[in-house]
């Protein structure tokens, strides 16, 4: 084997590395990420909600490039948590295969008990707790289900906004201008995504020149076809799937130079 692909945590990334290391094997990694998604008081409302949504309980959460932290500008954060609130309590839990289930189970009984840890965490910390929180007792049917949870007053320092929880549980913090939010999203050991919502396209592509990720979305979220890159920076890990990119790491690359005259020495 001469090359290995790593999707996982970053301590499993460090171990995988470290020992790929002795026979210099070549190594791609897709690790774990806190991303940022900023949304600016000029947004689309409704879009921006959904975008966070679905940057949050997709897959019950259990995806990497989640926009768990959601930086929301001041000026909307009132409309912006109360219509969050309204639709995500309409959200439907239930069996997978029933089809109008929108938000599964968790994967395993240690997962939802390590998502409801972070939870805790979340109230004891002071943040506060908008919607959800528990195990939902409506449900029927096997399965580790989980409310989808939103957390507002949320500040920088708390563990729900440092560590990765792996589960619907998003965290809406609050902004005043561009710089200041720029600061904050990169503040973190992970880079693998991040998101803006904004009505001004220039502002847009300035945040996202500026923000510390290997894969951005501009007014939508969590949207990977196989035709662009995708991977991550920093903690969160380096090399690309999908697209040519991914590519380039299971190949060599070989040079031949071929001499069409003859060779002349100086001796």
């Amino acid at each position: 084997m001469a090359k290995v692909s790593l999707t996982g945590s970053v301590p499993t990334g460090r171990k995988v590395a470290a020992a790929a290391a002795g026979n210099l094997k070549h190594v791609t990694m897709e690790l774990g990420g806190k991303s940022p998604l900023i949304v600016f008081d000029d947004a689309d409302l409704e879009s921006a909600i959904g975008g966070a949504m679905l940057g949050n309980f997709y897959s019950t959460g259990q995806v990497c490039s989640n926009g768990t932290r959601v930086f929301v500008q001041k000026a909307i954060k009132d409309r912006f948590l109360s219509r969050l609130k309204e639709r995500t309590e309409a959200i439907v839990i239930g069996e997978p295969m029933d089809e109008a289930t929108q938000l599964g189970p968790m994967v395993s009984f240690d997962q939802r008990q390590k998502v409801l840890s972070y939870i805790d965490k979340g109230r004891a910390e002071g943040a506060t707790l908008l919607t959800g929180g528990g195990i939902p007792n409506h449900v029927t049917g096997e399965g580790y289900y989980i409310q989808p949870t939103v957390f507002s007053d949320v500040t920088d320092e708390m563990t729900i906004a440092r560590e990765e929880i792996f589960g619907p549980v998003m965290c809406v913090l609050d902004f005043d201008d561009e710089a200041e939010v720029i600061a904050r999203a990169n503040a973190t050991e992970f880079g693998l995504s991040a998101g803006v919502f904004t009505a001004d396209i220039s502002r847009a592509h300035r945040v996202v020149d500026q923000l510390e990720a290997g894969t951005l979305w501009i007014n939508t979220y969590n949207l990977c076809p196989v035709e662009i890159p995708f991977g991550g920076s920093k903690q969160s890990g380096f090399g690309r799937e999908n697209s040519l990119a991914a590519l380039a790491h299971y190949s060599e690359l070989k040079t031949v130079y071929v001499g069409m005259g003859k060779v002349e020495a100086p001796y």
